[in-house]
């Protein structure tokens, strides 16, 4: 799988937009693989500049709903798994980089792992470094090593995960105002440690030639 896809299609030129939900999952999870494993497979075997870029910033215009209903239901360690969850962590970023690049800060100095520099954002890192770091990371899985993006994507998402249970624990113990903000930042902390872990698992069978 990471050399080539066994079920070449071809991809239609409308991209995204002609591929709606249907209620039947057996037709849903063929489109879904369908789409996911042509658009890569197109991409990488003549990474164009523009349209790599082009899908990089995909949801910028269009937002994440398009992606969301190709890939979203599909299964987590699936190739278009993997890439929901990375245009996910991507829109994550863009829509609360300040929180994000604070959570990340955070996390560097409470984490005791090498996910920072797995994951290659500067230190310090903040709004600015960490879009371009989702943006590095996406531009990755189109044209470089699948895996290794899908690791540094996982890597960033266990650093910030550590810094918003850092952060939760302080506000625990402060913000008595906002009485629902340590259980807010724990939750994000758990649902960024699960997505770490599926894009882990994805990265693992990725280089099993057994993401499909």
């Amino acid at each position: 799988m990471a050399s080539e896809f066994h079920r070449p299609t071809r991809f239609p030129n409308g991209m995204f937009e002609g591929y709606l939900g249907a209620e039947d999952p057996a037709h849903v999870s063929r489109v879904a693989h369908d789409t996911a494993a042509a658009i890569l497979s197109r991409v990488r075997a003549d990474p164009d500049p523009a349209v790599v870029e082009r899908l990089v910033t995909y949801t910028d215009e269009h937002g994440i709903d398009a992606i969301a209903e190709l890939w979203s239901h599909a299964s987590a360690k699936s190739l278009p798994g993997a890439l929901w969850r990375v245009y996910l962590l991507r829109t994550l970023i863009r829509q609360d980089p300040v929180g994000i690049s604070l959570a990340f800060q955070r996390g560097t100095e409470v984490s005791h792992t090498i996910d920072q520099v797995v994951a290659g954002a500067p230190v310090p890192a903040g709004p600015d470094e960490v879009r371009e770091l989702a943006d590095r990371i996406l531009h990755g899985l189109f044209a470089g090593d699948f895996a290794v993006a899908l690791d540094r994507a996982a890597a960033f998402s266990r650093v910030v995960a550590a810094g918003f249970t850092s952060l939760a624990d302080d506000a625990d113990a402060a913000d008595a105002v906002h009485p629902d903000r340590p259980g807010e930042l724990t939750q994000r902390a758990l649902r960024l440690t699960q997505l770490a872990d599926e894009l882990s698992s994805c990265a693992r069978l990725w280089r099993r030639d057994a993401l499909d």
